[in-house]
């Protein structure tokens, strides 16, 4: 009833896309300063909703692509701007937002979308969703997609431990490295989104 190759398969191709060690300081950083409280909350409320997301696409993803004529190149590129305006906003300290709504913000994007869901991983789940044979098969799927949610808010959920550590200086170090990584991981988001636009015209 399981097929766990099918399970591996899609569980490492995700951990690689979404890479919870590498969202670690970018969870630092974008929740710094808030309560432990609110931390572990918006760990959560992010975890959530990239799942919601995920699952969303992996049920219906190419009928809504389909549907909104919009291809899988333009959705990366489009990701790709908004992951640069968020780490622009961190390299130069301007992550400030209006208390009522920061903290859901932050949680919802970019942590929540296009961080962990996002196009890699979108795509990801469609295909594999699309190549799954029979009921193991798409089992093994939704369980990887669980197993790697789960993975992710424990990751984020316990890295609020070096916040403690690190101190209010530490803090703003990891803010500009998260900057620098989350600049990198659009520029190239957006560049393989090109790519494929090139290569498909």
């Amino acid at each position: 009833m399981f097929d766990i190759a099918v399970f591996g398969s899609l569980f490492l191709t995700l951990f690689v896309i979404m890479d919870p060690p590498g969202i670690t300081p970018i969870f630092l950083a974008l929740t710094a300063g808030r309560p432990a409280k609110t931390q572990r909350r918006m760990a959560l409320q992010a975890v959530t909703v990239a799942f919601g997301v995920i699952a969303v696409f992996g049920l219906l993803g190419r009928q809504i692509l389909d549907y909104l004529h919009v291809s899988v190149p333009a959705l990366m590129i489009a990701g790709g701007l908004l992951l640069l305006l968020i780490a622009l906003d961190l390299l130069t300290g301007k992550t400030d937002e209006p208390t009522q709504t920061k903290d859901v913000n932050v949680a919802l994007v970019p942590l929540g979308m296009p961080l962990l869901a996002g196009p890699g991983a979108i795509v990801s789940v469609i295909l594999a969703v699309q190549h799954a044979d029979g009921v193991s098969g798409r089992l093994s799927v939704w369980s990887a997609i669980l197993a790697m949610h789960i993975v992710l808010w424990l990751t984020m959920r316990y890295s609020l431990l070096i916040i403690r550590v690190i101190k209010e200086g530490g803090v703003v170090l990891v803010t500009r490295l998260a900057g620098m990584m989350l600049s990198a991981i659009a520029v190239q988001q957006i560049i393989n989104g090109v790519t494929q636009v090139i290569q498909n015209s």
